[in-house]
């Protein structure tokens, strides 16, 4: 009976074809070429590495439904968007609500009340940070933005206007982790 099921696996082994996942390394963390949200595939547009002075920050990867290397195209289309900040050092919460608070008053143009209570909001969900832990941030157009933090759904704020806002921080004009950082996401370098 066992030499049976031994040939039986054996022959579906054959059958079944075999598919890799796919995966791209960057600066010693890795992410899938591509994910799917709630029935959706999402392609990873780029990964870029947050530096501080000679501080290795974190690696973030920017997913979205097809390639895109221009930003505002990105902000502009109402389609869901997955960010990850894989945490390559110790950050404490604190610096972590500076970066976001900055990112929505240089990269958001008169940001209304409502606006800056959800980035309070945003604010007030960080935890400090260790090496290996994410923070991952998914808009779903209609449901909003949910923010997770060590494996921990902390909410989830609704609207286009603040995932714009939030993925502003890394797209916009002015990108809190600079112009390198924005061009990784994009994918126009590496």
């Amino acid at each position: 009976m066992s030499r049976n099921i031994g040939l039986i696996l054996m022959v579906v082994m054959l059958i079944i074809p075999f598919y890799p996942t796919q995966a791209r390394t960057f600066k010693g963390v890795t992410m899938e070429d591509s994910i799917t949200l709630e029935g959706q595939k999402l392609v990873l547009n780029g990964m870029a590495l947050r530096k501080k002075v000679i501080f290795k920050v974190y690696v973030a990867g920017l997913y979205v439904p097809q390639k895109e290397s221009n930003a505002g195209k990105i902000l502009k289309s109402d389609t869901t968007r997955h960010g990850i900040m894989h945490f390559l050092r110790s950050v404490d919460a604190g610096k972590i609500t500076e970066a976001w608070l900055e990112g929505l008053k240089t990269n958001t143009l008169n940001a209304s009340p409502e606006l800056k209570k959800q980035f309070d909001t945003l604010c007030s969900w960080m935890e400090d940070m260790k090496e290996g832990t994410k923070i991952i941030l998914t808009y779903i157009p209609e449901k909003g933005t949910t923010i997770t933090v060590k494996g921990k759904v902390k909410g989830t704020l609704e609207g286009k206007a603040f995932a714009d806002a939030l993925f502003g921080c890394w797209l916009g004009p002015k990108p809190g982790p600079g112009e390198d950082f924005k061009k990784g996401l994009l994918g126009l370098e590496d």
